[in-house]
């Protein structure tokens, strides 16, 4: 994936997922994508380079990084249940999806039941 195409294609993934909001309470440089007021994205840049930080599930988190060299910890993060994503050749749509997919679900499965029930009503059926 292109650099100039990491932030608009994330955004995109993100937005697409039910009740999503977007924000910037850093700033105008740091598009922030909440579902109930939580944050799952964010899309901003370090020295010059976008990156895309998600939640992410710990062990998955590692395999990832040992796989792939464009996904790191989390800058600025937990380490441990956040990460960094850079623009590379090797990072496909797909797995952008998937990570961002991941990341808001891990979110709404800490929501109270109700709310859950609400945003992800396939799930309890």
């Amino acid at each position: 994936m292109e650099p100039t195409a990491l932030h608009p294609q994330a955004m995109h993934i993100a937005l697409e997922l039910p009740f999503t909001t977007q924000t910037q309470p850093f700033g105008p440089q740091h598009e922030v994508f909440k579902v109930q007021e939580r944050m799952f994205m964010l899309a901003t840049h370090l020295r010059g380079q976008p990156m895309v930080i998600l939640k992410a599930d710990p062990d998955k988190s590692l395999l990832n990084q040992q796989i792939y060299p464009f996904i790191t910890p989390g800058y600025h993060m937990n380490k441990r249940h956040w990460i960094s994503v850079y623009p590379a050749p090797e990072l496909s749509l797909a797995l952008l999806e998937e990570l961002i997919v991941d990341s808001w679900n891990l979110v709404v499965k800490k929501l109270p039941l109700r709310d859950q029930k609400r945003i992800q009503p396939q799930r309890f059926r």
